[in-house]
């Protein structure tokens, strides 16, 4: 359904260093300086970018926005989530953990937002009754 994902970003040095901190955390290799306005990260099926804006104004994130990122287990999730801080992000919502407890779809999530503001999430989804 995505083609790719786009954040904006007015220093892409900071936000290069975080992105290749939280994705490499996940097994993503550090992100590709494809031009002096872009970074590129790719697993081969998803493309995610960070750009400075083209029109020149100040980046800002979406109000309400998230960009979700599917992990392999809450142990990836814990890891993403302590490279992002360690990288400049800041943790937001509640700690890492599982909400839906109960739930047909329980998960195990946690939330930052990158050093530009935008938020993310770290999702796994738990077995059944979990």
């Amino acid at each position: 359904m995505f083609s790719h994902m786009m954040v904006g970003a007015d220093d892409l040095d900071t936000a290069k260093t975080f992105y290749d901190a939280t994705l490499g955390a996940i097994g993503m290799r550090p992100g590709a300086r494809i031009s002096p306005t872009r970074v590129f990260y790719t697993d081969g099926a998803v493309n995610f970018l960070v750009t400075t804006p083209i029109d020149g104004e100040p980046a800002t994130h979406a109000n309400g926005g998230t960009i979700g990122f599917s992990m392999k287990s809450p142990d990836e999730v814990e890891a993403w989530h302590a490279a992002g801080v360690a990288a400049g992000g800041k943790s937001c919502e509640d700690p890492p953990g599982v909400r839906g407890a109960g739930t047909d779809r329980p998960m195990y999530l946690a939330y930052l937002r990158d050093p530009a503001g935008n938020k993310l999430c770290a999702l796994h989804f738990l077995p059944a009754g979990s």
